[in-house]
């Protein structure tokens, strides 16, 4: 059975990391007394042993070890064995051609779908979804395929951001960018707003956190879901 969290940010504005989560993340990782982090996303360029103090500080304050995936010699076995299993945010390019890369991206997926709890944040989640193509990021490595872990039917667009009425910036929307999506590929995108996620138990997605979601579909106009929304018959 599936659990998962798929949250569209680590950080709310004036919070600490993933402080907005933790008492969600005492439930997802119940009885859990180490999770595996993979850190292969990066931001801003930093490494992995940083990425993984920054994600066992937070996780501190629920007494769980972090370890990350790089600190192992066979990272499909890492993943086969851990109690539970975080993905951080970062570049989505830089993390999908890294899970490619050491082969663990269909690893990953059967663990989770065994049962495995997950925690996926920006890029993270990014990958939760069918492909990677709606990413917000600058595609600076280049992945054998946009292809992920479709462990939801539809796409996600983390950090989504509504147009600024008052701004001057001429450049394309969230939402622009989404409807050219939509020319060409068919899949519902969600855009999640900061502070949301959501929440996957086996065949159930429910929105979660204080904000609505917005939801794309194919040859339809862009409509708003509020929290507790179920969206499993989404597809």
């Amino acid at each position: 059975m599936k659990r998962l969290f798929i949250a569209s940010t680590s950080t709310l504005h004036g919070g600490t990391y993933l402080e907005y989560l933790i008492e969600p993340l005492s439930e997802l990782y119940s009885g859990i007394s180490e999770i595996l982090f993979i850190p292969y996303a990066r931001p801003g360029g930093i490494s992995y042993k940083d990425y993984t103090a920054k994600a066992q500080d937070a996780f501190s304050k629920l007494n769980i070890k972090v370890t990350g995936l790089p600190d192992y010699e066979n990272p499909m076995l890492a993943i086969k064995e851990a109690q539970g299993i975080f993905v951080g945010g970062g570049n989505t390019f830089v993390l999908v051609n890294q899970l490619y890369k050491e082969n663990v991206m269909e690893t990953l997926r059967n663990a989770i779908k065994n049962g495995t709890p997950y925690l996926g944040t920006s890029a993270g989640s990014n990958i939760c979804g069918l492909t990677m193509q709606t990413t917000n990021d600058m595609p600076i490595a280049y992945p054998p395929s946009f292809k992920t872990l479709g462990l939801v039917p539809f796409n996600i667009n983390p950090h989504y951001l509504d147009p600024d009425v008052n701004s001057l910036h001429m450049g394309e929307t969230r939402e622009t960018r989404i409807k050219e999506f939509h020319s060409i590929n068919s899949q519902p995108v969600i855009g999640l707003r900061e502070g949301s996620w959501l929440d996957v138990n086996d065949t159930s997605i429910v929105l979660k956190g204080k904000l609505k979601a917005r939801i794309f579909e194919a040859g339809k106009e862009p409509y708003e879901v509020l929290p507790e929304t179920n969206l499993s018959t989404l597809k």
